[in-house]
């Protein structure tokens, strides 16, 4: 091969993985948020820090072309509820780390369901049982962009974590709720998450 049919070869690839925009999740696009074991959140208020945070397990749902769920567990903060009460913006991510290179970026307006609301029984059975389930967070996709990803190095997935999952059966029910009244009633700066109301 000659090295103008090798530059050639690669352009093409770059041509072809330049930044698309959809106005839905495509099956293919759900097809790839599906295989994925890794996703990532960010969202912010209009004065205050950005929060970006990863997410495993298996918490995440596309219920329609423009609609997701994300099922979020008991953590040490829980900034996307404060956030998304002030703008209700998030961006989710998804990034190939096996196969052909890809990023995947989600953006939409998101709200959160908590145990007692009305809407709560109709979502929880989307996803298995999981110790320190806090909120679901409700996404309405206006828009999906994917971009090449080809600088994004292999990753192998071996397991998942249970570390998380044990402390919050060691917690228990009202050990998780002392941790919410404790730790999760206000974003890192001082907005409230209304986890409790």
């Amino acid at each position: 091969m000659s090295s103008f049919e090798v530059y050639s070869y690669f352009y093409s690839l770059i041509i072809k993985s330049m930044a698309k925009f959809y106005t839905s999740i495509t099956k293919r696009l759900q097809n790839f948020i599906e295989g994925q074991k890794i996703f990532f959140v960010a969202t912010a208020p209009s004065n205050g820090r950005i929060n970006l945070s990863p997410k495993g397990m298996d918490t995440f749902r596309v219920i329609n072309e423009n609609k997701v769920l994300w099922l979020n567990v008991t953590g040490s903060g829980n900034e996307t509820a404060a956030h998304l009460l002030e703008n209700n913006n998030i961006t989710i991510m998804f990034c190939s780390f096996e196969g052909a290179p890809n990023i995947l970026r989600l953006y939409g307006k998101g709200r959160e369901i908590k145990p007692n609301d009305k809407d709560w029984d109709h979502v929880i059975p989307l996803f298995p049982v999981t110790p320190g389930t806090r909120q679901i967070f409700e996404i309405d996709i206006d828009s999906a962009q994917t971009s090449c990803g080809m600088s994004i190095p292999f990753f192998e997935y071996k397991s998942e974590r249970n570390e998380l999952n044990d402390w919050a059966k060691e917690k228990g029910t009202e050990g998780i709720q002392q941790y919410w009244e404790d730790k999760n009633q206000t974003s890192i700066d001082g907005f409230p998450t209304n986890l409790l109301n």
